[in-house]
């Protein structure tokens, strides 16, 4: 039978070192992101946010207009927010490696922040314009123009944060051992005359390729699948690039 989701307790001495400190929009993002890590998105919620400050629900609208999705969006900001921009002088195609391995690292500090990139237009919000200025700055230089350079430019986020929506995806909130357990049964049984080239390789595969995995990239990192897919990125905006005459 499914395990009921129970909302776990803020402590007394989160409560009164949150009361000690002065309150204004960095220390509430700063503690909505520590709900998200403790609980994840879904079970996040500005009562339990309040409480966990000492205050009522509507101080905390005086630091962060917009209520819940405005502190789910300034939570992201707080873990990805303050991201190195790339060097629009430097290498094009190792600044965009360098870019996508520091996302990744943010991202892997508060993986419970994962559900919300690039699946809410909220997380839109985590993005700092100077980063986006960077990036565009440097798929200029490279040789991108016009519609060439929109397309390059939503590429690059969209590579940046997908594969760690992927990677870091959590376990179901409810019962997830007995969801492990079953999906390894379901992988058990797969049919080896149906899918021959699955099975031959599911042992090698099995909770280390995508589908295929029942654990979470937040204690499993794909970093051979993370390195092909930025390589795999990188060289394919080299072929989109215009040729020189």
């Amino acid at each position: 039978m499914p395990r009921a989701r129970t909302k776990a307790p803020v402590s007394a001495d989160t409560a009164a070192d949150a009361a000690a400190t002065p309150l204004s929009r960095e220390s509430v993002l700063a503690a909505a992101l520590t709900l998200i890590d403790q609980r994840g998105v879904e079970a996040f919620s500005v009562r339990d946010l309040a409480r966990s400050l000492g205050v009522y629900p509507t101080a905390l609208y005086w630091h962060v207009p917009g209520g819940r999705n405005a502190l789910i969006a300034g939570a992201v900001t707080a873990a990805v927010g303050a991201l190195e921009p790339p060097d629009a002088a430097g290498d094009w195609q190792a600044e965009l490696r360098a870019l996508f391995a520091r996302y990744r690292r943010a991202v892997q500090r508060h993986p419970r922040i994962a559900p919300v990139l690039g699946a809410q237009l909220v997380s839109n919000a985590s993005l700092d314009p100077l980063l986006l200025e960077s990036i565009l700055a440097l798929l200029e230089s490279a040789g991108f123009a016009d519609q060439g350079l929109f397309d390059a430019y939503n590429v690059v986020i969209a590579a940046m944060v997908s594969f760690v929506t992927l990677e870091l995806a959590p376990q179901p909130e409810d019962d997830p051992d007995g969801w492990a357990a079953s999906h390894q049964a379901r992988l058990a049984q797969i049919d080896a005359t149906a899918c021959p080239t699955l099975a031959r390789h599911l042992p090698q595969m099995a909770n280390r390729a995508f589908v295929v995995r029942w654990s979470s990239g937040s204690t499993h990192p794909l970093d051979a699948g993370f390195d092909a897919w930025t390589e795999v990125v990188v060289q394919g905006l080299a072929a989109r690039l215009p040729q020189a005459d």
